[in-house]
């Protein structure tokens, strides 16, 4: 049948040649972005899979940074805290110099005044100690609660490490106090008096009987000679005088005993409280609270070097999934080079042979006016 009006031929040349260059359009969109999806239409499925894959593998990243922020962080407490043991040493060993009965007042003397610079800047490196703002230690004396249970003083965070609302990892760090609160046996009542000896007096008085000044003497408020014992007293040895009252736990007299806020102030030492070397007993007493320290610091530093190794072993899993996951979103979102170049190739050939075939059926209607006698 040979007619006119449609031309069948041009019709098929044609849905080919715009099948080609739809090809055509996809193949070079593909080779420069570099991406297989472009849009929906490209591979819908695909679209979702990758951007979801994506979320991961951003979120991991994040995590990462985190993790090694989280790392310096603790890397920071810990170089504090060794700077910290270094100076603890140091007092020990001051104290162990004072220990010796070879020394004079005068020389315990010079000795305390390093023993207080030292523990000054102990307590200030604590203090100061920080990361991007964030304290990083709690050196405030205990905290008890109604139960006389100690209440937990560890600084605490959490790092997000990883993609996941439960991808978190907690760093807690211990308190190291440097403020101490003492309380004796028997001491503590409601009405905040301490249980002591007879006052001395002439009737009772042995002036060669000598009494070393404790720190139950000076909490329970003992007298010296009538007078309140004070915290450069504590350590002295003394010669019984009247007015002189000790701590006795089993004393059947009362202090005149305080008020609240001077039973508060009273009952807490600093830090250069109780590190002093000025006579035998605060040596030994600054002994112990040093001993005490350096444990302390040693099993927080433990506590944070097994901290940033799983901070450092969350960043080598998180690493080696981005590697992993993104090689998965690759084989689905980016561009294979040779399988599309061949694509492109059999695309070029197509849109060229249809647009040949459509100019040879277009020539092809021609043949109708030699049946019209033209």
């Amino acid at each position: 049948m040979t007619v006119i009006n449609t031309n069948g031929a041009a019709l098929r040349a044609m849905a080919a040649t715009q099948r080609a260059n739809t090809d055509l359009a996809q193949s070079m969109a593909r080779l420069s972005s570099g991406q297989r999806i472009n849009s929906a239409k490209d591979d819908a499925a695909g679209l979702a899979i990758s951007s979801s894959m994506t979320a991961q593998i951003r979120g991991m990243t994040q995590g990462i940074r985190n993790a090694m922020d989280g790392v310096s962080l603790v890397q920071t407490a810990d170089g504090a805290l060794t700077e910290v043991s270094n100076m603890l040493q140091r007092v020990r060993e001051l104290a162990v110099q004072a220990g010796s009965g070879t020394y004079s007042m005068s020389d315990r003397a010079a000795l305390q005044l390093e023993v207080t610079a030292v523990s000054t800047q102990i307590d200030q490196t604590l203090f100061n100690a920080s990361f991007n703002g964030v304290a990083l230690f709690n050196n405030n004396p205990p905290v008890y609660d109604s139960n006389n249970q100690l209440v937990d003083a560890s600084v605490k965070l959490n790092v997000q490490a990883g993609p996941n609302i439960s991808d978190t990892i907690p760093i807690s760090v211990p308190p190291i106090p440097t403020a101490y609160v003492r309380n004796i046996d028997g001491y503590w009542y409601n009405d905040y008096q301490a249980r002591l000896t007879q006052p001395q007096t002439l009737n009772s008085l042995d002036t060669t009987k000598s009494h070393l000044v404790t720190f139950d003497d000076y909490m329970a408020k003992g007298k010296i000679a009538g007078d309140d014992i004070t915290r450069d007293d504590i350590g002295r040895i003394v010669y019984q005088r009247v007015g002189d009252q000790w701590y006795d736990r089993n004393g059947s007299t009362y202090s005149a005993g305080y008020s609240y806020d001077e039973f508060i102030q009273r009952r807490q030492f600093s830090l250069t409280d109780e590190l002093n070397v000025t006579n035998r007993y605060r040596t030994d007493n600054t002994l112990k609270r040093v001993d005490e320290l350096l444990g302390t610091v040693a099993s927080v530093q433990g506590q944070l070097g097994a901290t940033a190794n799983r901070l450092q072993s969350a960043v080598s899993t998180l690493t080696s999934g981005t590697t992993n996951l993104s090689e998965a979103r690759s084989r689905i979102a980016d561009t294979d080079y040779s399988e599309e170049s061949v694509k492109l190739a059999r695309a070029q050939i197509l849109a060229q042979a249809s647009t040949a075939m459509l100019a040879q059926a277009n020539q092809s209607q021609k043949d109708v006016l030699k049946l019209l006698g033209q």
